[in-house]
Order: structure tokens, then C-alpha cells, then sequence
């Protein structure tokens, strides 16, 4: 299954209108980004609002996506709870998800030290029916998952990746020396797509790829090609795009910017806002630079 992590994947965002979800705006997007190159997609993650739906909302976005592609779906089931991180899961697999991407857990933040991010992972691996892809976003839960603790879930037959936000690609390095090749790294930010990439990792969950996916796929194409001079001309191109759309407006302009380059953003879930007038001038001022809109 690892085998099928390679290529860019977006972390789709949850359409709303009149604060529900719009599963009508979802598909569309869905059928649109079906054009694309794209390996698949991932559900309700950090730029789904996840921390935001039901369980059961969550279940129908993956029965909603299920039922317009074959492409790989990934499920952002991770929870606090061993319990429910198992349940959300397990259901999830009966949606449609071909596998679980499981964030650290992060309430009790300071107790989530190696030995209890081993019970966790493994605990949870033990009893999904779907393989474990790690989480590792430390900027949102403030918990880090250190080299030595992906090294050692490496050796779980059920966790077969790590998906890693920190923007650091030693750490995609390192943890490439010592695992086995069979264990996937996908890099969660596109600001080091192009390093990430060069230093071992097979995939990207990009939040960038919801507004410019043949962007994306042109630098993971093109490094593979070894056309690295032009691999980095697109990367640097989008670095200001990623980051707007990320560290410095969030949510609400990835949201926005999915509205101007053509697809459905619409506004965030409270209690995220949307972005001012003035944000929203300087995003298009970003967007033109970039050549994603005129």
C-alpha cells in the first residue's frame, strides 16, 4: 500500500454555506480537480476545518468523494482520544478512506512525551482496518514527533508514512537513512516542496495544490525529469502564494484565493473569519505575481 504514496495530494477544504456543509460545492471541486494530475486527496486534515465537523460530517465528505473518483483518499482521523481515533477510523475504511492520517494527539500536550506517542501509534495501528500515515504539524499542536519516535513506528506493519509540516527536510533525511525504503515521507508544506522532494520524500499534501495544482505536479514531475533548474523556478515562484495561503491568512485565504483561481472556497467556519477588503486586495496583488490569475 505504501507503494501508492507518491505524487501531490491537496488537502481539500470543506466547502460552507450558511455555516453547513455544502457537499454540492465539495463535489464540484472534486470534479474539477479530477483533471488534474492529481495522486488523491486528503479529507478534513488542518485546511478541512476538521477540529471543526462532526464525526458524521466527516463520514459523508469521504462517501461524497468516494462516489466521484477511484483516486486514493486519505481521512484525517486523528483524535485526542485512543477510542475515538479508533472508531473515527475504522469508519472511515467503511466510507471509502484508503488511509488514516493520524496527528498527534495534543490536549495534554506536555505529557506527550516518546514512550506515550509510542502507546498512542501503536495502540491505533493495531486496530485500524486501513494502514497509519504520521502527522507531525508541531506549529498547530505543539507536540513534535522526534526522529527517534518515527523510526521506531517505522517497524509497525500498519504505519507506512509520515507526513511531516515542520519545514525542516534534514529531518525527511534522516529519518529516509534509517527507516526501511518500503516507509513512505510526504512532505506538508509546499514552501520545501522542491528540498523535500531532493532529500527523500515520495509525496506532498500541499494545501498550496488546491489553488495551484499543475504548479505542483510540475515540480514533482520536473524533479523527477532531473530539470531541477526549472523545478526551482516554479518552487520560488509560489513560495509567497504558499505562504499567504498558509502561515500568514490561513484557512480564510486558502479559502479566498480557491474563489479567485476558479474553484469553491467560500467562507470559513466560525469561529474563523474571513479575510478583510484589505487582505483580500493584497492576496490578488500575490495571486498576479504569480501568474494564477490576470
Amino acid at each position: 500500500m505504501a507503494d501508492l504514496l507518491k505524487g501531490i495530494y491537496p488537502p481539500l477544504t470543506t466547502p460552507f454555506e450558511s455555516e453547513e456543509v455544502s457537499y454540492e460545492k465539495f463535489i464540484g471541486n472534486i470534479l474539477k480537480y479530477e483533471k488534474k494530475m492529481l495522486a488523491g486527496y486528503v479529507l478534513f486534515g488542518s485546511n478541512g476545518e476538521s477540529a471543526f465537523l462532526t464525526a458524521e460530517e466527516k463520514l459523508q465528505l469521504i462517501r461524497s468523494a468516494r462516489k466521484q473518483t477511484n483516486r486514493i483518499l486519505i481521512a484525517g482521523t486523528g483524535l485526542d482520544s485512543i477510542k475515538e481515533t479508533i472508531t473515527l477510523t475504522n469508519d472511515a475504511a467503511e466510507a471509502g478512506a484508503n488511509f488514516a492520517l493520524i496527528i498527534t494527539p495534543s490536549f495534554f500536550k506536555t505529557e506527550m512525551k516518546h514512550h506515550t506517542l509510542l502507546n498512542y501509534y501503536t495502540k491505533v495501528a493495531d486496530s485500524v482496518m486501513i494502514p497509519v500515515i504520521l502527522y507531525n504539524v508541531p506549529k498547530f499542536t505543539t507536540v513534535n514527533l522526534e526522529v527517534e519516535t518515527v523510526i521506531e513506528l517505522s517497524s509497525h506493519p500498519n504505519i507506512i508514512a509520515l507526513k511531516d509540516s515542520t519545514e525542516i527536510p534534514s529531518r525527511i533525511s534522516e529519518i529516509s537513512a534509517n527507516v526501511s525504503p518500503d516507509f513512505r515521507m510526504i512532505v506538508g508544506t509546499a514552501s520545501v516542496l522542491y528540498t523535500a522532494l531532493l532529500s527523500g520524500a515520495s509525496a506532498g499534501i500541499l494545501a498550496l495544490a488546491n489553488i495551484a495544482p499543475d504548479e505542483c505536479i510540475q515540480i514533482f514531475n520536473l524533479i523527477r525529469e532531473r530539470n531541477f533548474e526549472k523545478a526551482l523556478e516554479i518552487q520560488n515562484r509560489m513560495i509567497p502564494v504558499n505562504k499567504a495561503v498558509t502561515a500568514k491568512y490561513g484557512v480564510a485565504g486558502l479559502k479566498a484565493a480557491m474563489d479567485l483561481v476558479g474553484y469553491f472556497g467560500g467562507l470559513p467556519r466560525l469561529p474563523l473569519e474571513p479575510l478583510s477588503e484589505a487582505q483580500l486586495i493584497e492576496l490578488k496583488i500575490i495571486l498576479k505575481k504569480a501568474a494564477l490569475i490576470e
